[in-house]
């Protein structure tokens, strides 16, 4: 029964997906900046009951910018359940644009995008997520620059954290934790690690059982002296704390 019931949410979702991808190409460029952000963060929000995922806030998302949001990263889904609690502009890696649907509805939500490899497009992006900053934008970033099982935590990349030195902006950490809403504990359902394809980590999340996506926004901090890499430190202490709860 469980498997009829994900096929048909699976196939409201691909037309959850069809649905964004026409409003941006037919009419998001009409829309203000504050209605694009509206819009995303509503078309969020529906995909995630489309999913069968429930969200729960802990503790203040921002209420304005300038300010970077660092997070742990489980899943394909931390960036619709982080859309869905506050819209922000993500730092992705650079193939994610050639993603047929999923890159269409990225490039429309603002993501900026970083080729790895090289240490020059780094330091490209440290300049414009400044830039970002100085615009009073809200950013968010991944520290760990790839997904992990939820079960540890890997150690942060700190080059972008230089920033929000930079301009004396300040960063709130936040821990992400998915939980099974029936048992109480963690649900690995969602998480997608590097050797996995993403449909399988899509189905197996639309068979689970009922899950809560939990944030926990800790409080936002300055860099008070640190340099990148001592800060990266202890933002991804914090984080480890508040995605334990």
């Amino acid at each position: 029964m469980k498997q009829v019931i994900a096929c048909g949410r699976m196939l409201w979702l691909l037309w959850h997906l069809v649905v964004g991808v026409t409003i941006v190409l037919l009419r998001f460029s009409r829309f203000s900046p504050e209605q694009q952000q509206m819009r995303v963060q509503v078309w969020a929000q529906a995909l995630l009951r489309i999913l069968g995922v429930s969200l729960r806030i802990v503790g203040s998302p921002p209420a304005q910018g300038p300010v970077l949001l660092v997070a742990n990263h489980i899943s394909w889904l931390d960036i619709p359940v982080l859309h869905a609690t506050r819209y922000c502009r993500f730092v992705s890696k650079s193939d994610v644009q050639s993603w047929p649907l999923l890159g269409t509805l990225a490039s429309a939500a603002g993501t900026l995008y970083l080729e790895r490899s090289s240490r020059r497009e780094a330091q490209r992006m440290v300049h414009q997520l400044q830039q970002a900053l100085q615009r009073n934008e809200v950013l968010a970033l991944f520290p760990e620059g790839t997904t992990g099982d939820g079960r540890t935590l890997r150690p942060f990349y700190p080059n972008l954290l230089q920033a929000a030195i930079a301009c004396d902006a300040p960063v709130q950490p936040l821990g992400l934790r998915f939980v099974d809403k029936a048992s109480g504990r963690i649900s690995f359902a969602p998480s997608y690690t590097d050797d996995e394809i993403l449909l399988v980590s899509l189905w197996r999340t639309l068979c689970a059982p009922p899950i809560e996506a939990v944030v926990h926004f800790g409080p936002p901090e300055h860099a008070q002296g640190r340099d990148r890499r001592a800060w990266s430190r202890d933002l991804q202490q914090a984080v480890d704390r508040l995605r334990q709860g």
